[in-house]
């Protein structure tokens, strides 16, 4: 290949990457840049990290954080067991049962949060018809709703069918004569786990835990229709900043603040990412 047709196609290939590029540009880094911007705005109108720092200095801000983190925490480790659990059943079992979860488990994805949300807090609320229910045998359903409790179960009808879809694309991706060869050799159902399954999985598992992870502490609908009015999580806390306080440099400084905690998540995909490209070149 000529110089000239070598550089005639690093420029078509520019030209074809540079709307989504724009797009990207547009949609996701001028809006954090703006907002890293005015959340440098001090209230005596001089520029520094006061806004970060009052993140951490007052109570309710560190305990909004520390809320919003054990609930984030709390919901990807419960999703990707659930979800990794499910995936395992449907590649290595057969039946009705597994022909049932097949065709059932993708449904919550096709249900408008809101809605979902309104029926979870009818099915577990104080007065919902749950608790009315086990009433009848004398048993009292414990506090759910306008708790962390529905916040992280809410999370888990949202999350754990995506989870599921991405991680049974990758066990349906593992040839079954690497698992008869382990057998073969005489591997146990956990060396073959350990060993073989989740080496071969390990790729998507990064990748539904940070969809998860950016999905559960970024979630605004769940947490203010079913979380506490204190602690918040950081979803919540921000519209309450912005739009009751009306403190948009202090909303700017919570929404990047969140924005680090994701790229923290990102980066460490993108490093194990790149680390297993280069082992094997």
């Amino acid at each position: 290949m000529s110089k000239g047709q070598g550089r005639k196609q690093a420029i078509l290939g520019l030209i074809m990457v540079s709307p989504s590029f724009l797009l990207l540009l547009i949609v996701v880094v001028l809006p954090i840049a703006q907002s890293f911007v005015v959340s440098l705005r001090e209230e005596s109108g001089g520029i520094g990290l006061g806004r970060y720092a009052y993140l951490f200095e007052d109570k309710g801000m560190r305990d909004n954080l520390i809320f919003t983190l054990r609930i984030t925490l709390v919901s990807c480790a419960l999703v990707l067991a659930v979800s990794y659990a499910m995936a395992l059943y449907m590649r290595f079992s057969d039946g009705r049962l597994v022909d049932w979860i097949r065709r059932t488990y993708m449904i919550p994805l096709f249900i408008p949060g809101v809605i979902a949300t309104y029926g979870l807090m009818n099915l577990l609320g104080n007065h919902g018809w749950l608790s009315r229910f086990l009433l009848v045998f004398g048993i009292e359903l414990p506090r759910i709703i306008f708790d962390q409790k529905g916040i992280i179960i809410a999370n888990l009808w949202f999350n754990i069918p995506f989870a599921t879809m991405l991680l049974s694309s990758a066990m349906a991706g593992i040839p079954a004569s690497v698992i008869e060869s382990a057998r073969d050799v005489g591997a146990g159902k956990l060396a073959i786990f350990f060993r073989v399954i989740f080496p071969l999985s390990f790729k998507t598992f990064l990748v539904a835990l940070t969809f998860v992870f950016m999905g559960v502490i970024g979630s605004f609908t769940a947490p203010f229709l079913l979380g506490p009015n204190a602690p918040q999580m950081l979803g919540v806390s921000m519209e309450q900043i912005f739009g009751v306080f009306r403190e948009r440099e202090q909303a700017a400084a919570l929404a990047f603040f969140t924005f680090l905690l994701c790229s923290a998540l990102g980066y460490f995909y993108i490093r194990s990412m790149a680390q297993e490209e280069a082992s094997r070149s």
